[in-house]
């Protein structure tokens, strides 16, 4: 028997666990299952339930709960021994204070990238040019630690020629693409904040891109999500630095919501086929 608690895939059975912590009554479903398959928007106690009740889940989220937030990517970009701009991690301003001579030597030259540690597709992520600015940011973030909310990163800045490189990972599925900032006032290349989406990707870009991602998938596990790579400007044969793994993440670039949806529900046909059951319970 196979059970899909995604909304849009059909199994053998089905079940939905949106908006409510997982019960006994999902771990005798998962318990009684041979195979597992969870949403995009699967929450660490789902997870960690199907994990303990059957020994086939997917997609995999091993890397996302162990490795949180943008500072467990970077250390999971360094235990994997991947690329990525050079990096410094903090845990909250007060580390960072006592880490720069309380915030006159910060770790790079100007500008650098700050990453807060929560937030995704660039809502979070910001170019700062100056002394000034990095210390307006501090206050900002230790305002914002009094609610909970702490950790953060800060990054060399890489020029890149105003792209990013987007590689979507939908099971053995791999669409890659640039995104754009045609206006060189902007640091952003996300889509939502004026960015263009460039199927037009040099063939040895591609392929190196290509297999970094398949190193950090085959290392992490990772089944479904979309990293992002940045290639220098700096350098004659630039080689992928990865920034960032997004567990959610845009459609325009794969086509849409009914070309995402046909890629994932023949990820996880092929999955069910892997792991030797019958996938002609799984259907959209």
């Amino acid at each position: 028997m196979i059970v899909s608690y995604h909304p849009c895939i059909v199994a053998d059975r089905n079940a939905l666990c949106a908006g409510r912590l997982p019960d006994e009554t999902d771990r005798q479903i998962m318990a009684e299952a041979d195979a597992v398959i969870l949403p995009q928007g699967c929450s660490k106690p789902l997870y960690e339930t199907a994990k303990s009740a059957c020994s086939h889940v997917w997609p995999c989220y091993d890397a996302r709960f162990t490795y949180p937030g943008k500072t467990g990517q970077t250390r999971l970009f360094q235990s994997v021994g991947l690329p990525h701009p050079d990096t410094e991690v903090y845990a909250g301003t007060a580390e960072y204070l006592a880490r720069t001579d309380n915030g006159s030597r910060p770790p790079f030259s100007f500008p650098m990238v700050l990453k807060l540690d929560w937030g995704g597709e660039g809502e979070t992520v910001f170019r700062i040019d100056d002394l000034a600015a990095l210390h307006r940011w501090m206050d900002h973030m230790a305002r914002w630690e009094k609610t909970g909310q702490s950790g953060f990163l800060l990054q060399r800045y890489v020029p890149c020629r105003n792209r990013t490189l987007r590689v979507a990972v939908i099971g053995l599925h791999r669409i890659v693409y640039w995104r754009r900032q045609s206006d060189p006032d902007k640091f952003h290349a996300n889509l939502d904040k004026g960015g263009v989406i460039d199927v037009d990707v040099e063939p040895d870009i591609r392929d190196a891109a290509l297999e970094a991602i398949e190193r950090l998938c085959s290392a992490a596990r990772i089944h479904l999500a979309g990293v992002d790579l940045l290639f220098s400007e700096e350098e004659k044969d630039p080689f992928p630095l990865f920034l960032e793994i997004n567990y959610f993440f845009g459609r325009k670039g794969l086509g849409g919501s009914e070309a995402y949806y046909r890629l994932l529900l023949e990820a996880a046909r092929h999955w069910v086929r892997s792991i030797g059951l019958d996938d002609a319970a799984i259907r959209a």
